[in-house]
């Protein structure tokens, strides 16, 4: 691994990213791509309605960037496949985005349209991994010591995608306190940075990972309480894409029941509350879904939200990499 050329990349992907704020953040303003907030959410996020959003192509601009050159110099010849997940499901969220701006309301793309433009992105990543890499139909079990590798054959396929879609939505619900989903996010991708590097394999996942920690570190800047601005599904959709495209290309996509179990705890919690709020006619389970509006009903401030949320990422990461590494 050339080490140099990944120092070097963290730290330019990091300035781009930093300079995109002052760009795209006027743009949006002058654009009045402005957040539309619910009426029926936190009376304290009231006040955020207005502030630009789409400011996921903050950190997804460098991260294509540096994608796109890391490629063509070798560095990462595996990184394209990642990358397109990523771009794709910006792509779909950018779509919705518009759609709710121009709108001005909370109905974006329709939901049947939506999931089909993210199985059509899930489909061509997967097809691409199983004929077209070395990859295969394996994937990696791993438990402190103990594991197995399981061929999947033909059913890797409708798991692969099932996956993606079920990763990419479950991140997307942690997308609703400043600064959340991209400091959880991060947890991620620095799991894939150390686990990568000590192996010394996955080196596209490796330089993939790296670039996109310096592309958040560089968005929370603008991302963090009080935000300057919000990502959007563009960004949310992006880095559920990413996210869950890594821990595939390293055949390790359960290593996302533990090091993401704050996203699934997240979906499980509106899954709950509709299913009880429809069951009882009308009472909720929790104060507010998805969960960390129920600890923001409950008292918290959005950077003790932002702090336990993220802390308890890190946590469950550092687990999963001693599951594999040990």
């Amino acid at each position: 691994m050339n080490i140099k050329a990944l120092i070097i990349a963290f730290w330019a992907v990091l300035a781009v990213a930093l300079l995109m704020g002052p760009v795209y953040i006027p743009l949006l303003r002058k654009l009045k791509f402005g957040q539309m907030e619910r009426e029926d959410g936190p009376q304290s996020h009231l006040n955020k309605a207005g502030t630009p959003t789409i400011g996921g192509l903050i950190f997804i601009t460098p991260v294509l960037i540096a994608s796109i050159v890391l490629y063509f110099t070798g560095l990462a010849p595996k990184i394209l496949p990642i990358a397109f997940v990523t771009v794709g499901f910006a792509a779909v969220g950018f779509l919705d985005d518009f759609l709710k701006i121009i709108r001005k309301n909370k109905d974006g793309l329709k939901p049947k349209f939506k999931m089909a433009a993210l199985l059509l992105v899930a489909i061509v990543f997967t097809l691409y991994i199983v004929f077209f890499t070395d990859y295969g139909t394996i994937i990696h079990i791993e438990f402190f010591g103990l594991g197995t590798d399981l061929n999947l054959g033909w059913l890797y396929i409708p798991f692969t995608v099932f996956v993606l879609l079920a990763m990419t939505n479950a991140v997307n619900f942690s997308d609703g306190v400043d600064g959340l989903c991209s400091g959880c996010a991060l947890m991620q991708f620095a799991m894939f940075s150390v686990i990568t590097i000590l192996e010394a394999k996955n080196i596209s996942v490796t330089y993939f990972s790296v670039i996109f920690i310096a592309a958040l570190l560089g968005f929370l800047f603008f991302n963090f309480y009080p935000a300057k601005v919000f990502m959007g599904d563009t960004g949310s959709l992006a880095l559920g894409g990413a996210i869950t495209a890594c821990a595939i290309v390293m055949q390790r996509p359960l290593i996302l029941l533990i090091s993401g179990i704050i996203y699934i705890v997240e979906n499980l919690s509106v899954i709950i509350q509709v299913a009880y709020f429809k069951k009882t006619g009308g009472k909720r389970f929790f104060r507010m879904a998805p969960i960390h509006h129920h600890f923001e009903l409950g008292g918290w401030n959005e950077i003790k939200v932002w702090t336990v949320f993220v802390a308890f990422t890190a946590m469950c990461c550092a687990v999963a990499a001693l599951c594999v590494l040990l």
